[in-house]
């Protein structure tokens, strides 16, 4: 992993952040887009959950989004990662879920992590993969969600991957 940018801050999102953040998602070409009203309540009512990268100016540059799940108050789930071209390659997807995670283990004892990642979306399989590996957690997939679910057209599955047990999160 590159170290990320040493001016780069890790902070929770803001409600003024919610269009920043449906840009990045938008501009990624690889994520679901949600409405921008999704993306103003996601930073509303998720920030305790959410992290946001911001560049020297204070702009958003990178996020992770996702919410401890009601059934099992010890997983995150990780709703969507995104960060700007400009910025890609310099481990801030990385350090974002590293920070977020060491932060929600420390206030909710979070210890483990799922998210769904789509077959050839090769950047999230290997951020997953590599966040695993870095804090010695089992990481397991399984398909949540097959094609046949999605009722607006041709959809790809969404494969679940459990990351557990989170030992050893810290923010580095």
């Amino acid at each position: 992993m590159t170290a990320a940018p040493a001016d780069l801050l890790i902070d929770q999102p803001a409600v003024t952040d919610g269009a920043a953040l449906w840009r990045l998602a938008k501009d990624s070409k690889t994520l679901d887009l949600n409405s921008s009203y999704s993306y103003l309540l996601w930073c509303r009512d998720f920030a305790g959950t959410s992290a946001v990268a911001r560049g020297a100016g204070g702009e958003p540059v990178g996020f992770v989004t996702g919410y401890v799940r009601p059934d099992r108050p010890h997983t995150l789930l990780v709703w969507q990662v995104a960060v700007d071209s400009a910025h890609r390659g310099l481990g801030i997807a990385a350090t974002l879920l590293d920070g977020l995670t060491a932060r929600l283990t420390a206030e909710r004892g979070v210890t483990e992590v799922e998210t769904t990642i789509t077959p050839g979306n090769t950047a999230s399989e290997r951020l997953f993969t590599s966040f695993a590996e870095r804090h010695g957690a089992r990481l397991e997939r399984e398909v949540l969600f097959p094609t046949e679910l999605f009722p607006d057209g041709p959809h790809d599955p969404e494969v679940l991957y459990r990351i557990s047990p989170l030992t050893d999160v810290t923010a580095r």
